[in-house]
């Protein structure tokens, strides 16, 4: 009798070490902000499955504005934020260890949405822009925008924080603002009340990680693995966006509040035409905004772009197939 336990206890190790690793999720935490679809690929990754089929248990946090999203990085509260070069610069240039590991979203895509009447660019000097937080994504992108048009946004105009999208086209509606930043399908939404889309500044072409996977050096250093599957399952959602346009819309529209037929086609179009294959996080993205600050921020001027961008993850993953093969080329 005691041989026959024996067996079976033995037995049920070996079947222990086998199985654990097939069932073992690696638990992570991951920060987000901002209700657009440039968020679509963590959306995509964590709500079509993306995170749990690398081995990760992630925990999905939104965040209301990206100075916050950077606060619960650097106090170790979340592993990983969805963020873009502003909150990554700004951190690592006052001494943080941040690094951007993979990119969701190398360009500018948003549009300056403005009051029917100001027709030209020209007009916004001396009018009021709306954006979310000052110091924040929305805040960063309008000021470099106006810069890259002519239009000194210190100067020049007048930058106040009027809260989220509906929050910004209702300080519009009440003339509190003149001009704001929106991006798909809110844009629709802006011209259906009457206001006018003035930019559209992915037309200009200006590279800058609008949303990218960014975490600390000592994650990468100690973690790298962990790393490793998050930058695989954000590729991966990347080629379901790609692949699956209705899905996607539908997703979109899920976590915008939205089932505006036009508005959804505009922003899938939009968004998945800047949203890249193989998601390198060129120090290119990072340049831009150093080179923008420089004049204010004595420390930028002397920065190396290069040190804010860890693209061995998405190297590796390219050099491995996995990529060529996730697309069958």
């Amino acid at each position: 009798m005691s041989t026959m336990l024996l067996r079976l206890w033995m037995l049920i190790v070996v079947c222990a070490l086998f199985v654990k690793p097939i069932f073992a999720q690696e638990r992570m935490r991951i920060a987000w902000a901002g209700s657009t679809p440039s968020n679509t690929p963590i959306w995509v990754a964590d709500q079509k499955g993306f995170f749990k089929k690398n081995g990760l248990n992630a925990q999905v946090i939104a965040i209301s504005a990206s100075t916050i999203v950077i606060q619960a990085l650097l106090t170790g509260e979340v592993d990983f934020i969805i963020a873009p070069s502003a909150t990554l610069v700004t951190s690592r240039l006052a001494g943080a260890d941040t690094i951007m590991v993979s990119t969701n979203l190398p360009l500018f895509i948003d549009h300056i949405v403005s009051l029917d009447d100001i027709r030209t660019v020209e007009q916004l000097k001396g009018k009021t822009g709306g954006v979310n937080r000052l110091g924040t994504t929305s805040d960063m992108t309008l000021r470099l925008a106006l810069r890259r048009l002519g239009v000194d946004p210190e100067k020049e105009t007048k930058i106040i924080a009027t809260g989220e999208n509906p929050q910004r086209l209702a300080a519009l509606s009440r003339n509190i603002t003149q001009f704001t930043l929106l991006g798909e399908p809110l844009v629709r939404e802006a011209e259906k009340m009457g206001f006018r889309d003035l930019i559209d500044i992915g037309t200009l072409k200006i590279p800058y990680h609008v949303n990218a996977v960014v975490t600390r050096e000592k994650t990468v250093k100690e973690r790298r693995a962990l790393v490793a599957k998050v930058v695989r399952a954000f590729t991966e959602a990347l080629h379901y966006i790609k692949t699956h346009k209705e899905e996607t819309k539908a997703l979109i529209g899920k976590n915008l509040k939205t089932n505006d037929p036009e508005g959804l086609e505009r922003a899938y179009q939009a968004y998945n035409a800047a949203f890249p294959e193989i998601p390198y996080p060129n120090a290119e993205g990072v340049k831009t905004l150093l080179d923008d600050i420089a004049p204010r921020t004595p420390k930028a001027a002397t920065a190396d772009p290069k040190s804010f961008v860890d693209p061995s993850l998405v190297q590796e993953l390219e050099s491995s197939g996995f990529i060529k093969q996730l697309y069958k080329r």
